[in-house]
């Protein structure tokens, strides 16, 4: 079943996820989206990295998510993946062809999927509306994801404040 997690930064969306994995009694991969473009971003990917369970593995892929779930996905492993937003910030920069490419693609594997999937997204559409062209690009391109997402998914969580919040449970 495929599980998304929704919530702004710092809400606890990437530790429920986790405890999640962790509670599953599955193998649990991770498959991270982030680049590490500056310093601060190089932190906050060692901060993630230092907080998983040393036994989990961890697949850092940017761009070709589907490609890493078909991959990853069986009846006994878990598949974590943290996180879209950043994922489809790499997309957009990657350009026209490869965000339609791979967009398209993720949406037609998750289906697919022979095990357990936990996607971690922000919800980034509850605050104030950005200014710039490609700002409001990527806050519409993400709330059309997470809603395609949703639809697909079986459940769906809200968190806010490290609580959360069902959505959606089809399970």
């Amino acid at each position: 079943m495929v599980t998304l997690i929704l919530g702004g930064a710092r809400s606890g969306k990437s530790r429920l996820a986790q405890d999640l994995a962790g509670r599953s009694g599955l193998a649990v991969s991770v498959v991270a989206t982030a680049r590490a473009g500056d310093g601060e971003m190089a932190e906050r990917i060692a901060r993630h990295q230092a907080e998983r369970p040393s036994h989990w593995q961890t697949l850092e892929e940017p761009l070709a998510l589907a490609d890493s779930l078909l991959g990853q996905s069986t009846p006994d492993r878990l598949v974590l993946v943290d996180c879209l937003t950043l994922w489809l910030l790499n997309l957009l920069e990657a350009g026209e062809a490869v965000f339609a490419e791979q967009r398209q693609a993720l949406l037609e594997t998750l289906p697919r999927l022979g095990g357990p999937v936990l996607l971690v997204a922000n919800e980034v559409g509850l605050g104030v509306i950005p200014m710039g062209e490609l700002s409001r690009r990527f806050v519409d391109e993400a709330g059309r994801l997470n809603q395609d997402l949703a639809r697909l998914a079986g459940r769906v969580v809200f968190v806010a404040a490290g609580l959360p919040l069902t959505l959606k449970d089809t399970s």
